[in-house]
């Protein structure tokens, strides 16, 4: 079996976004010890693609969806749908936190802007295109929390990071009948490129 280093797990990389208003009733599953921010019977739904590089400890790719939930006043996500494309991220996300990854197929290309696309078991799941633009730059700080089932209870993990944000327009082309098809046919609120970041992901 593959080894993963243990937490906190320090990453880099960079990482393309984007947010979205998704009527809660569509989301096709919501840990059951969480409970997701809704307004008007809507929650807030975020999406990533991300590459993990050195000098971070690990190198792989991930696209992944998260709800926005409740733990007071702390920004806090429960990932629903992730996929990475290394057997050692896919273990130890499952056996450190509870997150639920699988493997899939991850390309990525950059040149003039940044686009991706991801397939599992000979289908696709989804593709996008990010513009990004001007930013800061400096590295902006960004604390957090990540909320999984673990044990039939929240497991509330840290996330600590830094990186060079950057507004950015996206369009994404998503399987109406894929794991993410809850978000075919929408459109993001916003997008954003985190350039050059740096995680420390758990305790």
């Amino acid at each position: 079996m593959p080894e993963y280093p243990p937490e906190p797990w320090n990453l880099a990389g960079n990482a393309y976004l984007s947010v979205w208003a998704v009527p809660l009733a569509d989301l096709p599953r919501v840990p059951g010890v969480v409970d997701p921010i809704t307004v008007a019977g809507r929650t807030v739904v975020f999406t990533a693609w991300i590459d993990y590089q050195p000098p971070g400890e690990l190198s792989y790719r991930e696209l992944l969806s998260t709800v926005a939930v409740r733990n007071g006043l702390r920004a806090t996500g429960s990932i629903t749908e992730i996929w990475v494309d290394s057997e050692v991220s896919l273990r130890g996300g499952r056996e450190l936190w509870g997150i639920p990854k699988d493997l899939a197929t991850l390309e990525f290309s950059y040149g003039r802007g940044f686009t991706a696309s991801a397939s599992t078991g000979g289908d696709w799941i989804a593709t996008a295109a990010f513009s990004p633009r001007p930013g800061p730059p400096v590295r902006l700080p960004a604390n957090f929390g990540i909320a999984q089932e673990v044990g039939g209870k929240a497991l509330v993990s840290d996330v600590r990071s830094k990186g060079r944000p950057h507004a950015a327009s996206a369009g994404w082309n998503i399987n109406p009948n894929g794991p993410l098809g809850y978000l075919a046919g929408r459109r993001p609120l916003v997008s954003a490129h985190l350039g050059d970041f740096r995680i420390r992901f758990g305790a």
